[in-house]
């Protein structure tokens, strides 16, 4: 046995030691040579082609409290965000708007209710049809729900549809999209870069890519309290509430491990967009991203 051999099974060891006691995750000499195969989910790395389920058991567990613990955890600021941000992305009926990782329909709802007020709405959704919000979602359970809350509130499918599809891999066809749209949803995506790509591929020419997402706060005071929040009360919340601490243990590890506006920024300009911008809400724990397809 030749000492490189040894020397490189001694720090397997030692690793597989440390991960066990803080992460409950082992290496092997192969996964060392391969790091790259590996992501994180909230604070454990995990190979990249596990993410997805994991993810999706996480979201499977929680379909049904989802909105309600947005509602607890947000104080209800999600409401305003969300409401914001459809604001600025001004729908109108006949925009082919992709709403992705949207499964219970909170956003598709709004965009819907704002193309609902364009003037002679009613009669061309009778006489020509409108173009439907499309939300795509990985998770059939948030799909599930969103179909269900759709149903309540008298939408048809004229009007919103729900696709099972993953966002590295969109069931659209290149260049048929007007808006791209995202909520709190990309820091789920196992590779975000490659969501980005996808998303600059299904939009058209002049096609908008707009997006919301928790960011990293600009204040260290509020740094400081909104992580004692974080880490303290919302996972307690989320066994109280949705009977699975785990999950919103994961939320609020993922939050921190999402990249910063201005890397997030940098990678929507590598993956070909033009006029990237974001607005930053409450000193920076949400942010919304826009960037065009020129």
């Amino acid at each position: 046995m030749s000492l490189i051999s040894f020397n490189k099974r001694h720090i397997v060891s030692v690793m597989n030691n440390i991960w066990r006691q803080y992460r409950g995750i082992s290496f092997s000499a192969c996964a060392l040579d391969s790091f790259s195969d590996y992501t994180h989910f909230g604070y454990r790395s995990v190979p990249k082609n596990a993410k997805t389920s994991m993810v999706g058991s996480v979201f499977s567990d929680v379909a049904s409290k989802y909105d309600l613990m947005n509602d607890l955890m947000s104080f209800g600021l999600h409401r305003l965000w969300k409401d914001l941000f459809v604001m600025s992305l001004a729908p109108t009926a006949d925009m082919r708007i992709l709403d992705v990782a949207g499964g219970t329909g909170d956003i598709a709802f709004r965009i819907v209710e704002k193309k609902r007020k364009e003037e002679h709405y009613n009669k061309k959704l009778l006489e020509h049809g409108v173009e439907p919000v499309v939300v795509v979602d990985i998770n059939e359970d948030m799909l599930q729900v969103g179909k269900e809350r759709a149903k309540l509130r008298g939408y048809s499918e004229s009007e919103v549809m729900f696709v099972h599809g993953n966002a590295e891999k969109l069931p659209a066809a290149s260049e048929t999209v007007d808006a791209y749209v995202i909520s709190f949803g990309m820091r789920n995506v196992t590779e975000p870069e490659a969501a980005l790509v996808e998303a600059f591929r299904v939009l058209r020419p002049g096609g908008k890519f707009h997006m919301l997402e928790f960011a990293k706060v600009q204040n260290d005071v509020l740094q400081y309290l909104y992580d004692m929040y974080s880490f303290s009360v919302i996972p307690l919340i989320g066994q109280i509430v949705a009977n699975n601490r785990d999950a919103y243990q994961y939320l609020v590890e993922s939050i921190r491990k999402f990249p910063s506006q201005e890397e997030f920024a940098k990678l929507m300009i590598r993956a070909g967009f033009q006029q990237v911008s974001y607005r930053q809400f409450h000193q920076g724990i949400v942010a919304q991203y826009s960037g065009f397809k020129l």
